[in-house]
């Protein structure tokens, strides 16, 4: 079964050139087009993709609230969110992947990564550039706790290792990283990475490295 995906970005020149990409690809259909986040809703309705590639800035709808839309609660198998960004000027990120986007992309990244990204999130995995995901999260620290703030309840009920897993996540690291690191097999870290998100009540890897950064368990710029 081809990976369906809906392209929402409000320059007609830019969808085209994914269109082309990713139609390129046997196990990919672009199934539809829209130009702003109202439009997004209604095909995501109509078309039921299982890959959204949304703009953030555009007319009507930003794509930070069509996203906390598509998926949000008691949506039925939504779709997975893809956000795009310029990162220079999309401020607006961060408020994304808080509203349930599986990972970003940068629009300037080369066509390989495109499709690995579409197929990374579409196996329900995150998309979660370790480079570009720290560089944002330390931009918009002052957005983020000062570390005055008492420690989330539910970071008690994780096990020292879990925590120490966490960390490791919102590092941007992969699973074969964090073993490599920890000097444990990747299962066990699947392990771990999966209580983790099932005891912080999180949906994927994105959500734990915001929350890990919102609860102050790691600083912007900390190693």
């Amino acid at each position: 079964m081809a990976i369906r995906v809906l392209l929402v970005d409000d320059q007609p020149l830019l969808r085209t050139g994914f269109r082309m990409i990713l139609e390129a690809e046997q196990d990919i259909a672009v199934v539809g087009e829209a130009g702003d986040g109202l439009q997004a809703l209604d095909q995501v309705r109509a078309l039921q993709p299982d890959v959204v590639l949304m703009d953030i800035r555009m007319p009507r709808m930003d794509g930070v609230e069509a996203t906390r839309q598509i998926t949000g609660p008691g949506r039925d198998g939504p779709a997975k969110v893809l956000v795009l960004t310029t990162f220079d000027l999309d401020e607006y990120v961060v408020e994304a992947l808080r509203a349930g986007a599986s990972g970003f992309l940068l629009k300037d990244a080369p066509a390989n990564e495109l499709v690995q990204a579409i197929r990374v999130v579409a196996a329900g995995e995150a998309m979660l550039a370790p480079s570009i995901t720290r560089r944002l999260l330390d931009k918009y620290a002052d957005h983020l706790p000062s570390g005055e703030e008492p420690v989330p309840d539910a970071l008690n009920t994780l096990t020292d290792r879990e925590v120490e897993v966490l960390k490791l996540v919102a590092r941007g690291l992969s699973n074969a990283e964090i073993a490599a690191d920890l000097f444990v097999s990747e299962t066990t870290v699947k392990t771990h990475v999966g209580h983790v998100l099932t005891k912080l009540g999180l949906r994927d890897r994105v959500q734990a490295a915001v929350y890990a950064y919102e609860s102050g368990l790691v600083r912007p710029g900390a190693q």
